[in-house]
């Protein structure tokens, strides 16, 4: 017999959760879990968020080929470990727009288990406020070495550097400009590349 399909109201949204709560769901939406605090995703992004997704890909895969850290795009789980790195003891599962690991040993069938080097998150109307602090704390906390927030309406690049333990901000960067990621010398990228439709 088929498992009914959950509704994001069924469950109590001050409760607390893990991942293998998390496995046992059968939502259509799609959903973060935050500390074990369960979050809806924005509605299916626009068209501007998509094509600046494709021309981060495509430029990260391009410059990472025959290197062991690959990038990987939105929705891929990535389970965060605070405790230990058992299903019932990881309380943080969120899918960034794209995300680089240079661990392979990471990467498994579920996606994820583990920070990944590199984050970066476009924003859009209903998740910027959580991407630009919850999530900053959250990557900062997890040891995620570089974090990006890219604006499509302003057309920005703000790239965060994390240095003994806390993000520093290495630059904002405007459409014009050349986009360095720090954690990957020689790695750059045209900010005009990344925003053309």
């Amino acid at each position: 017999m088929k498992s009914p399909v959950l509704q994001f109201n069924d469950l109590d949204l001050n409760g607390q959760y893990t991942y293998a709560d998390y496995m046992s769901w059968k939502f259509e939406e799609i959903v973060e879990l935050i500390k074990g605090r369960i979050f809806k995703m924005s509605p299916a992004p626009n068209s501007f968020h998509q094509s600046i997704s494709m021309n981060i890909s495509a430029l990260i895969k391009s410059k990472l080929k025959g290197s062991k850290c690959k990038p990987f795009a939105a929705p891929t789980d990535v389970r965060l470990i605070t405790k230990s790195a058992k299903d019932e003891d990881i309380i943080t599962v969120v899918q960034p727009d794209i995300f680089v690991v240079c661990d392979p040993s990471k990467m498994d069938e579920r996606g994820c288990l583990g920070s990944p080097d590199f984050i970066i998150e476009i924003l859009s109307p209903s998740t910027s406020a959580r991407d630009l602090n919850e999530k900053y704390h959250l990557y900062e906390e997890a040891g995620v070495r570089e974090y990006w927030v890219i604006g499509p309406g302003e057309r920005f690049v703000e790239c965060f550097v994390l240095e003994n333990g806390t993000y520093k901000r290495s630059g904002v960067y405007g459409e014009d400009a050349i986009v360095p990621v720090h954690i990957l010398p020689g790695v750059e990228m045209p900010a005009v590349e990344i925003f053309e439709r």
